[in-house]
């Protein structure tokens, strides 16, 4: 059956800084972004899936020269390793957009000019504080004691002459799209901290530089450098071309951009505001996430407590990476990491559940079938309940994962595993086996088992691709292929499907050493 794609869906996430390597915060954002663009394409979406790098600033610049490198030779150094870790947590992404590529250098250079064109952006002079490792101007109420109030660093007095966005013209028009659109900003803990801000008074915002060279040189006066948020916020309709282009006509506006939370401002309030100026239409969801803390602290490179995503994948699996980071905490909330964590979560839903089911349901199939699922008969209550359950997941599943809400996703997937678990303890197929009167009700118990797993590889591989499509090897199944609402649909196994018995996909780990 060929699927008619009627829609598009446009996701990004923000693009990683690149004076550190990947961890496991900046991991945790586009794997929350792969699961959905992988969902919405099982759904027969038309995705494009945007990430990429910010490569510009006055802490690029001088990380740089503390290497005896370049800027760009930096960066260049760096891209190599994030997409590098990309490629091993299987993100699938359709463009990786760089600042300091031409086509994001010319394109952000003509919004500029439009922003000026507008009568939105003047001279002016800045006089405040400067939290370098952010690349933030901070009001009053973010310096405690000299320091960030984010990040804990100092920070620097700035005074120089600036180009500043009249942020201050969009108060009411934003505040009014903010209360009238309550899905625009989540969750509701980010939309409120927004509306408060925004209420409580919105400065025009400095938006260029003249004392950082690694910049964009500011149009129409290259005395002057673009300020490297704004360079940033960009790179969403710079991948895509400008508004008369051919790509952004078909996917703009973007239908979720994924951040952490800190970086909700940003996104929330100056590029909304950038957009009203432009002219275009804004973004249907900003969706930023909590982080994850390590020893009770944020995350971070530069405070020296990050866990190397790739060391995780390379020990445990880059599904298994995957599985924890959207299973354990709420998407939105922080969440608190250790290996120890991981390796509990892994060995209680993988091996302990999934792991266990499908061994078992395989091992049953090949000993008493000849490996071979055979057609069901009658449906006891036990199995009923197993096939209502799986009946109901598509709407229970969807409603979820339209929402973010990936561990509630996950839950309920998990509460079609453990029934089927139950299923196999109530009905002893050990014991049904040896009981020739009981070979039909052995073959119905055997194909549930086997299709409630089926169902599980098509809403498990969003979130475990590799994973699930060995699972459905071993079932004896083509590989998953759209549109979902047919994948979805219970007694999809044929009978006669012969399974593929192999080593345990989902066998306990144990922590993995330095």
């Amino acid at each position: 059956m060929k699927q008619k794609v009627s829609k598009k869906f446009y996701i990004t996430t923000p693009i990683y800084y690149v004076n550190a390597e990947p961890h496991i915060g900046t991991a945790y954002t586009i794997i929350a972004a792969d699961t959905l663009a992988r969902y919405k394409r099982l759904q027969g979406y038309d995705v494009f899936f945007l990430t990429g790098t910010d490569e510009h600033g006055q802490k690029i610049q001088a990380a740089a020269e503390e290497n005896n490198e370049t800027p760009i030779q930096l960066a260049d150094r760096m891209v190599e390793r994030f997409q590098k870790t990309w490629k091993t947590l299987n993100i699938s992404y359709d463009d990786f957009i760089r600042t300091t590529e031409p086509r994001h250098i010319s394109r952000t250079s003509s919004l500029i000019k439009r922003l000026l064109d507008q009568g939105d952006i003047y001279l002016g002079e800045y006089e405040g504080w400067y939290c370098i490792p952010e690349e933030t101007f901070l009001t009053e109420r973010q310096v405690v004691d000299g320091k960030c109030a984010s990040c804990g660093r100092e920070v620097q007095k700035l005074k120089e002459e600036t180009y500043f966005f009249r942020l201050s013209r969009y108060q009411e028009r934003l505040l009014k799209y903010i209360e009238e659109n309550p899905e625009f900003v989540q969750p509701e803990t980010r939309r409120n901290e927004v509306l408060s801000r925004i209420k409580g008074g919105l400065n025009d915002v400095p938006i260029s530089r003249r004392t950082v060279s690694w910049a964009i040189p500011f149009p129409e006066n290259e005395e002057h450098t673009l300020y490297v948020w704004i360079d940033a916020l960009c790179n969403y309709i710079s991948a895509l071309g400008l508004d008369e282009e051919e790509r952004f006509k078909k996917y703009w506006p973007a239908d979720v951009h994924l951040m952490a939370k800190d970086i909700v401002w940003f996104h929330g309030v100056i590029w909304p505001a950038m957009l009203m100026s432009l002219g275009l239409s804004l973004p249907t969801r900003i969706f930023a996430h909590g982080w994850w803390n390590f020893a009770g602290d944020k995350m971070s490179k530069s405070l020296g407590n990050v866990v190397d995503p790739n060391f995780v994948a390379e020990k445990l699996g880059a599904d298994a990476l995957r599985y924890f980071l959207l299973r354990e905490v709420p998407f939105g909330q922080d969440g608190s990491f250790s290996l120890q964590a991981v390796v509990r979560r892994l060995n209680s839903d993988l091996a302990n559940d999934l792991g266990n089911l499908l061994h078992r349901t395989l091992n049953m199939t090949q000993r008493y079938q000849d490996g071979v699922i055979l057609a069901p008969s009658e449906e006891a209550a036990s199995l009923g309940e197993l096939a209502s359950l799986a009946r109901a997941l598509p709407e229970k599943f969807n409603h979820f994962m339209e929402n973010l809400q990936f561990s509630l996703c996950l839950e309920a997937l998990w509460e079609l595993i453990r029934r089927a678990n139950r299923c196999v303890e109530e009905n002893k197929p050990w014991e049904l086996a040896k009981d020739e009167v009981q070979r039909e009700r052995l073959a119905t118990v055997l194909y549930y088992l086997a299709e409630a797993l089926r169902l599980v590889t098509v809403y498990l591989s969003p979130f475990l691709p590799t994973k699930t499509e060995e699972m459905r090897s071993q079932l004896g199944l083509a590989p998953l292929k759209p549109p979902l609402e047919e994948a979805s649909r219970w007694g999809l196994i044929r009978p006669g499907t012969r399974v593929n018995l192999g080593e345990p996909l989902f066998p306990r780990v144990e922590l993995p050493q330095e």
